[in-house]
């Protein structure tokens, strides 16, 4: 008999490290975020690292400017981790706003064009040495670009999207710092290496794994937080992604049914486009089944009734209401998410407006909408293969919206499901994530089957 264990290269199913109890039942969404954020602030004096699980939307940015100022608050310098210039700007822009006295040094490349919206704020040097930022109170930087800071200890580190880092880049930077806060979020996509990483499967600092699961190996003492409640998933989503993708941990949305609606304030012409557009606004999510049939990649039929559904959205004039007040959806609250560059390409081309956003899931990581329109990964495929199982490409896909979310996708996929049972390499000693893709997808579909409108 062989044993088989699947390999898979995020997380293990509860982090390594000690649980910190959750709080007390009966607080608000508001206060049991509190209480979290609290704890992590708490933690950091005391440990050597700390590290917050988060689910989509939960607010790790607004943990890590938060934590930033405290930190700042003590007098000593604090470096930043982010995984991709846009992330860096991002953290730079929320942290020059919301703390204008504290002096923020943009690390950067050779080549980075500083963007306005960084300029705009007087105490952000840029600089593309450490030298020349002088001496700012936070230095804020990509991991790539830190690896070749070799000259100072920083007292503090922040880790941001650190589920997205690579141990081996956290290895290249660990010299640079004595204390450490990790947030990310384990549900989405796993770090990206074009490296056959079978080599290191098992060992304990397998380079191609995440910078987190590593860490927790290699220091089962330090404590994980996780962020509790979802800002940005309504009532009609959050139960649904937190089954599908955080089946161990589990969060709530942070608002009720009530508090959120998207109103199509112009009448439709009862077409299947239609149909689907108000089913998504009554109830948050909508399947638009093409009839099944094996397809190529880019499939026409299925990115025509993508650009159709985001062009026939904009003539439909929504509105969206929440917490935040009421406002018209335009084109640039809108994103179209897909699983590869050429299918992105495709939706491009056939008439979407340019304000629409249309990417990858890798690309839209991060990134909140008011409605989003999403390709399945396995409509029209004839196997399921690892790229299009993986759990966290579909969890991002799926979770970028505030108000609603519209799959597009050919009829069969549970049966091509049920045909393609897992099959990946054998590899002993490495952790089995869960869920796995082809649970995930099971409960997505499960859900969505209530909500399907067939096409015409």
């Amino acid at each position: 008999m062989t044993l088989k264990v699947v390999r898979a290269p995020g997380p293990d199913p509860v982090p390594a490290g000690p649980r910190v109890p959750m709080p007390a039942p009966g607080l608000t969404p508001r206060q049991e975020a509190a209480e979290v954020v609290a704890g992590v602030l708490a933690d950091l004096p005391r440990h050597r690292g700390v590290v917050v699980d988060s689910p989509p939307g939960a607010g790790k940015s607004t943990l890590v400017v938060r934590a930033a100022g405290h930190i700042a608050e003590t007098g000593e310098p604090l470096m930043i981790v982010a995984q991709t210039n846009e992330q860096v700007d991002d953290l730079v822009e929320r942290l020059a706003t919301e703390h204008p006295d504290l002096t923020i040094g943009r690390l950067s490349a050779s080549g980075y064009v500083t963007p306005q919206r960084i300029l705009a704020h007087p105490g952000v040097s840029v600089a593309g040495k450490l030298p020349d930022l002088g001496d700012p109170a936070v230095v804020v930087a990509t991991a790539d670009k830190w690896a070749w800071v070799g000259d100072r200890t920083w007292p503090w580190a922040i880790v941001d999207e650190a589920y997205q880092m690579r141990s081996d880049k956290l290895l290249r930077i660990a010299s640079l710092f004595e204390r450490s806060l990790f947030v990310g979020d384990p549900g989405q996509l796993d770090p990206f290496s074009i490296v056959d990483g079978d080599r290191w499967a098992g060992l304990s600092w397998d380079p191609v794994q995440s910078a987190v699961s590593v860490l927790l190996r290699h220091n089962p003492d330090l404590p994980v937080h996780r962020l509790p409640v979802s800002w940005r998933l309504p009532a009609s989503a959050a139960p649904v992604v937190s089954e599908a993708f955080y089946p161990f941990t589990g969060f709530r949305a942070g608002t009720e049914h009530a508090d959120r609606s998207l109103e199509l304030t112009v009448d439709g012409m009862r077409t299947s486009y239609d149909r689907a557009l108000e089913e998504a606004a009554g109830s948050g999510w909508a399947l638009y089944e093409l009839p099944s049939r094996h397809t190529v990649r880019t499939d026409a039929e299925a990115v025509q009734a993508v650009a159709l559904l985001a062009v026939r959205l904009l003539q439909r004039a929504p509105v969206a209401h929440s917490e935040r007040g009421s406002h018209p959806v335009t084109a640039d609250r809108i994103a179209i998410g897909a699983a590869h560059r050429d299918q992105v390409a495709a939706i491009r081309a056939a008439g979407v407006p340019e304000e629409i956003t249309v990417d990858t899931a890798n690309r839209l990581q991060g990134r909140e909408y008011d409605v989003t329109i999403v390709l399945h990964p396995l409509s029209g495929r004839r196997d399921a293969t690892a790229f299009h199982l993986e759990s966290g490409r579909l969890c991002v896909l799926t979770s970028r919206h505030r108000h609603a979310c519209i799959v597009v996708a050919r009829a069969g996929i549970p049966e091509l499901l049920d045909a393609h049972p897992s099959a990946e390499p054998v590899q002993l000693g490495v952790p089995v994530k869960f869920p796995d893709g082809w649970e995930a997808n099971q409960a997505v579909l499960a859900h969505l089957a209530k909500h399907r409108v067939a096409s015409d």
